[in-house]
């Protein structure tokens, strides 16, 4: 027997030097008549599935996660919906269903997470922060927990092997923003004090519908220099000052930059920049949330200085910022500004940022939420 490998092993090598095409095509022969690039193939196959599963459970734990936080963020935790979250985000290969097997963390409403077992698939609670943790696991269109082998069970000669459960899982917190990219300008917490009820009372957030149009009486008119540097109860002193609204420096060509409290340079034009108009233009038609910087107290100078307190949602309802830059108050058309004022209208939301930014600032009415395992 070892002399007829020997044989064929020297045949095999004056084949490759004559045409190495043609030894290829024997090699491939031998192999598929043994067996082995069938079995590897198969292999492959079975792998292959069980990481495109694994990449759609990690898919679905991350919108289950972040669909309970935003719940959390809203007032109450609903566990319920990250079963919807997770099958939307499900692989094909199970039919378009994930088994969501533990939704626990510290919210209102949340069970407590059991101690971490070190795993992989682990998600340590973070310590000091608002948080879900979202399990899931395989689940079929059939209702099995296993993702079943296409060829391995069978070429493999493991009849024993009925499949694997894929598990994943993935954890988001959420807070107030510390620092966070935000529109450029920024209001006095005077008036967020007033409109909000010192953060009692908000306006249900966007879009509308399906929410319903807030009261007219949270539209708020808010005026450029016209603060009298006085403060409010709860405030330090300039806490207006100089104008209920300024804008802040920004990049050109966009109205946004990164702000980082406790403090942040203004403008001195009082007409805002082109994109300026342009976030403020769509954020009106849209109805849809600004995050802006709310401001404590200001210190003139050209730029002048502002002091933040942090962050919140305000929703712009219409503008007058003459001569040519105007929009009608589409919630309380009584609050329009006419003539040389300048006017920004509008009120403060409760939710969710779409800016991204890092926690741990103070509570003024909006989270952001961040996936962090």
């Amino acid at each position: 027997m070892r002399d007829l490998m020997t044989t064929f092993a020297r045949r095999i090598v004056r084949q490759l030097r004559r045409d190495e095409r043609g030894a290829i095509g024997v090699l491939v022969a031998v192999l598929l008549g043994a067996g082995v690039l069938t079995g590897m193939g198969a292999l492959v196959v079975d792998v292959g599935e069980l990481y495109q599963v694994r990449a759609a459970q990690q898919d679905a734990a991350d919108a289950a996660a972040l669909g309970v936080a935003k719940s959390c963020v809203l007032g109450w935790c609903d566990p319920s919906v990250a079963a919807h979250y997770a099958d939307a985000n499900a692989s094909g290969l199970t039919g378009g269903s994930v088994g969501v097997s533990l939704v626990c963390g510290s919210g209102a409403g949340l069970t407590s997470c059991p101690t971490s077992a070190a795993a992989a698939t682990d998600c340590p609670p973070p310590a000091g922060i608002n948080f879900v943790d979202v399990y899931t696991s395989t689940k079929t269109a059939s209702g099995a927990t296993l993702l079943p082998p296409v060829f391995a069970r069978t070429l493999l000669g493991n009849s024993g092997y009925q499949g694997t459960d894929v598990v994943a899982c993935a954890q988001a917190v959420w807070g107030a923003p510390a620092a966070a990219t935000a529109a450029a300008l920024t209001i006095s917490a005077c008036e967020w004090d007033q409109a909000t009820l010192e953060g009692t009372s908000f306006a249900p957030p966007s879009p509308y519908p399906p929410d319903p149009v807030p009261d007219p009486s949270f539209d708020q008119v808010l005026q450029l220099n016209a603060g009298t540097g006085g403060g409010c109860a709860g405030e330090p002193a300039g806490a207006d000052e100089p104008g209920t609204f300024s804008w802040i420096a920004h990049p050109r060509g966009n109205c946004t930059t990164f702000v980082s409290p406790p403090t942040v340079l203004g403008r001195t034009q009082t007409m805002p920049s082109n994109s300026c108009q342009r976030l403020l233009q769509s954020a009106q038609q849209n109805q849809t949330p600004l995050l802006v910087p709310i401001y404590v107290s200001a210190a003139a100078g050209s730029p002048p200085t502002y002091t933040l307190k942090g962050f919140a949602d305000f929703v712009v309802t219409g503008y007058n910022l003459p001569a040519t830059f105007i929009a009608l108050d589409w919630l309380n058309p009584a609050n329009n500004c006419q003539g040389t004022t300048y006017c920004l209208n509008g009120f403060f939301t409760h939710g969710v940022s779409p800016y991204t930014g890092s926690l741990g600032g103070t509570g003024l009415g909006v989270s952001v939420i961040e996936l962090t395992g």
